[in-house]
């Protein structure tokens, strides 16, 4: 196995015509750790990937492995794994497929059946891969970043469709390569998808960077609130305006702009007004996320919807990614990442039908 190496993003621009896709982004990935590189549809991620990988030219600033770019490192595949975009030939057989980039690599074919050992699908090796499920196609690409025993994976949704044992299976997959000291850099649109896989996270919205670190101090960026009800509730909206106090109504009562539950129970108090529910609320994970990217806040942790009244973030828009950004090419070295939906972790019949082979956008 080679040794895991840094993943370095020094001021990265990429342009496309008048649109900015990545813009001055800047963030390294360590060694021994599964990274989370996460944002909303069209937010850089692809983009930002493809440089890494020598499949588009950045306007500006680099993306390296240890100050090394892809395309001049001495044996990729043994240095980088990378599953981006699907390349499968759906008349081949799982064993077959691997083969090839095996062959065009200089790789051991003996490491095809090591591979597929690997991931959980040798006992379907001499199946046709048209056959196959989304999640049988993920762990097929997911064999082929490990041809090389590379240091470095970089996985583009890996966790995408998968079902529940699937996404248990790959969690444990990925942190055991982690704490073999490989650099781990898997990318998501969803936080939930990786909450319990990834270490460290570092996250992007319009092309811009706007958090890196652990999970936990993502939470710990999330201001506490609270959350205050009253049978009376048009007398309690009159004594949080009365006071001063930012709140947004929800199904169990409104949510306020206070830290302290005290403070909103005193306001109460002096206005008259009787509570039925007091508490504080630390916003979770997920709205924490959403609230960097700058997406509209989503049900929380105890049920609260905040309704469509009050001030609410600016929408993620689309960037190219979304429509019109650079496909990488079906070269061994850009393969894989397979559709965005279909059944579940299992195989069907040998004789299914050929699934027609889409590329996902990050």
């Amino acid at each position: 196995m080679a040794s895991g190496i840094p993943i370095e993003i020094s001021g990265l621009t990429k342009r496309f015509g008048h649109v900015t896709a990545v813009d001055d982004l800047s963030f390294t990935v360590e060694p021994g750790r599964v990274t989370g590189f996460l944002g909303p549809n069209g937010a850089g991620k692809t983009t930002t990937l493809r440089s890494l990988l020598g499949l588009v030219k950045p306007t500006a600033g680099t993306a390296t492995f240890d100050g090394t770019p892809y395309a001049k490192l001495e044996r990729p595949l043994e240095t980088v794994g990378a599953a981006l975009d699907a390349a499968f030939h759906p008349g081949r057989t799982a064993r077959d497929h691997l083969r090839v980039y095996a062959t065009a690599s200089g790789i051991a074919k003996a490491r095809v059946d090591v591979v597929l050992e690997q991931v959980g699908i040798a006992e379907y090796a001499n199946r046709r891969v048209g056959g196959f499920s989304l999640g049988m196609r993920q762990r097929l690409a997911l064999a082929y970043t490990l041809l090389g025993d590379p240091g470095v994976l970089v996985l583009d949704e890996p966790i995408n469709g998968l079902d529940p044992e699937g996404i248990r299976w790959i969690r444990i997959f990925l942190q055991g390569l982690a704490r073999e000291g490989r650099t781990i850099l898997v990318s998501s649109h969803l936080l939930s998808e990786v909450q319990q896989t990834v270490d460290e996270v570092v996250i992007i919205s319009r092309g811009r960077l706007v958090k890196t670190g652990t999970l936990s101090s993502l939470e710990l960026d999330s201001a506490p609130r609270t959350v205050v009800d009253s049978p009376d509730r048009s007398a309690l909206a009159t004594a949080l305006d009365t006071a001063g106090l930012e709140y947004t109504p929800g199904r169990q009562g409104f949510i306020v702009d206070e830290p302290e539950p005290g403070r909103v129970g005193h306001v109460a108090f002096v206005a008259q007004v009787e509570l039925n529910s007091l508490h504080r609320l630390r916003s979770g994970l997920e709205e924490s996320f959403l609230q960097l990217v700058g997406e509209p806040n989503g049900p929380d942790a105890t049920g609260l919807e905040p309704a469509a009244t009050g001030t609410a973030a600016a929408e993620a828009s689309g960037g190219p990614e979304a429509s019109g950004g650079p496909k990488a090419s079906g070269g061994p070295e850009a393969s894989a990442q397979p559709e965005a939906s279909g059944p579940a972790d299992q195989p069907d019949a040998p004789d299914a039908p050929p699934a027609a082979t889409t590329e996902s956008e990050a």
